[in-house]
C-alpha cells in the first residue's frame, strides 16, 4: 500500500452508545502516557521511518509511520467493551486482525507485542515481558478512500459495482445467525431509545425538526418485529462488518474495506441490506445518490430477498437519526473539538432521515 494519511482505527462517528470511559486503575493513565511517549518516537520502530504522527481516538492511540499504522487500545471499560487488562487488549487486537482480514487482508498485517526488557525499557516486538499489544497495518492512500473519491468526482460505476460484488460475496459466505439474531432487534430498539433521549435534549434545540422523524422511526420499529423475525427465519441476519461507511472503503487494487467493528459481536449482527443501505446513505450525504441503488442491486439474487419497503425505510431513517445523535453528542465531550461542526451536521442527518 502506498503511504497516505488515512488510517484504520479512527472512530470518529462510530456507532457507539453514549458512555464515558473509565480507566480501570489510577496507574493506568501514567503507564499509558509512557507507552504513548515511547511509540511517538521513530526509534521505536524496527523499520525505517522519518516521522511518527500520534493521534488519539476515544478508545485508542494510533501511530502513523511513513508506511504503516500501529493501533494501541486504551485500558478502558465501557458497557459495550472491556479493554481493561493486557490479556483482553491482546484478545481484541487479535479479533481486529481476524475480522478485518475478511475484507482487508492486504492492510491488516499482524499483532505486535509491546515488551518491557530486562533494563526496564520498552521495545516493540522485542524480547521481554509483554505489557501491551498493537495491531500493525499498512497505511492506505487518503486520496483513494471512497469519501475522498466522491468529493473529488473520481469514482466510476465499475468501481462501485466491484465493491458491491465484493460485499455480496462476503455476505454470501457468512453463516446465518439463527441463535443470536434476536440481538439485532434489541440493538435497534435500544439505540432508537438513546436517539430520542439525545436528540430531544432542550440544550441542542433540535426538537422541532427531530420529533417527527423520531416518531416515524418509532412507528416503523413497532411494526418491524414480524418483518425482522421473517428475515431471521430466512437466514438473512448475519455477522457483518458493523460500521460500513465511505471512509472505510479504499478503491485500490484489490479494494480494501477496513475498520470492522471488532469489540462487540452483537453490534455486528445485522441485516446486510441495512449495512449496505447505510453505506449508500452516507454516499447520498456526500452528493453521490447514484451509488446506493448499485450497492443494493449487488445483493439481489445473492442473498435472501430484499426486505419489504417499510423495513428498508426503517433502516434508512434509523441510521440517519443515529448519525445525527452521534454528531450532536460531540457537544457533550470535554473538551469539545470542532464545536461549530456538529449541530449543522446533525441537522443534515435529520433532514436525510426525512428522505428515507
Amino acid at each position: 500500500m502506498t503511504a497516505g494519511s488515512r488510517f484504520p482505527g479512527a472512530r470518529e462517528g462510530r456507532i457507539l452508545p453514549l458512555m464515558v470511559p473509565t480507566m480501570t486503575h489510577p496507574e493506568d493513565g501514567a503507564e499509558l502516557a509512557e507507552k504513548v511517549s515511547f511509540l511517538a518516537e521513530p526509534a521505536a520502530y524496527g523499520h525505517a521511518t522519518r516521522q511518527v504522527e500520534a493521534r488519539e481516538t476515544h478508545m485508542s492511540w494510533v501511530f502513523l509511520t511513513d508506511d504503516r499504522v500501529y493501533k494501541l487500545k486504551k485500558p478502558v471499560r465501557h458497557a459495550f467493551l472491556d479493554f481493561s487488562t493486557v490479556s483482553r487488549r491482546r484478545f481484541f487486537c487479535e479479533e481486529e486482525l481476524r475480522l478485518n482480514r475478511r475484507l482487508a487482508a492486504a492492510t491488516y498485517r499482524r499483532v505486535v507485542p509491546l515488551c518491557r526488557d530486562g533494563s526496564g525499557g520498552l521495545t516493540l516486538g522485542g524480547e521481554g515481558r509483554a505489557v501491551d499489544w498493537l495491531v500493525e497495518m499498512s497505511r492506505l492512500p487518503q486520496a483513494d478512500m471512497l469519501d475522498e473519491r466522491i468529493r473529488s468526482g473520481r469514482v466510476a460505476v465499475p468501481e462501485i459495482e466491484r465493491i458491491g460484488g465484493l460485499l455480496a460475496d462476503f455476505y454470501a459466505r457468512l453463516a446465518p445467525e439463527t441463535a443470536d439474531g434476536g440481538a439485532y432487534l434489541r440493538h435497534l430498539v435500544n439505540e432508537q431509545r438513546i436517539n430520542r433521549e439525545i436528540l430531544l435534549r432542550p440544550e441542542f434545540g433540535l426538537a422541532d425538526i427531530a420529533a417527527d422523524e423520531l416518531a416515524k422511526v418509532d412507528s416503523l420499529l413497532q411494526r418491524a418485529q414480524p418483518w425482522i423475525a421473517a428475515r431471521l427465519a430466512d437466514g438473512a441476519i448475519l455477522e457483518c462488518h458493523g460500521d460500513l461507511r465511505p471512509e472505510h472503503v479504499c478503491l485500490v487494487q484489490p479494494p480494501q474495506i477496513i475498520d470492522c467493528l471488532e469489540f462487540n459481536r452483537s453490534m455486528r449482527i445485522m441485516d446486510p441490506y441495512d449495512e449496505i443501505n447505510y453505506l449508500g446513505m452516507e454516499c447520498d450525504m456526500l452528493g453521490a445518490a447514484w451509488i446506493r441503488p448499485l450497492l443494493n442491486r449487488a445483493l439481489d439474487g445473492r442473498l435472501p430477498t430484499r426486505p419489504v419497503a417499510p423495513l428498508m425505510a426503517l433502516y434508512g431513517g434509523f441510521r440517519a437519526l443515529l448519525r445525527a445523535r452521534l454528531c450532536i453528542a460531540h457537544l457533550l465531550d470535554t473538551p469539545i473539538r470542532h464545536a461549530e461542526k456538529w449541530r449543522p451536521l446533525a441537522i443534515r442527518y435529520i433532514r436525510q432521515a426525512h428522505k428515507e
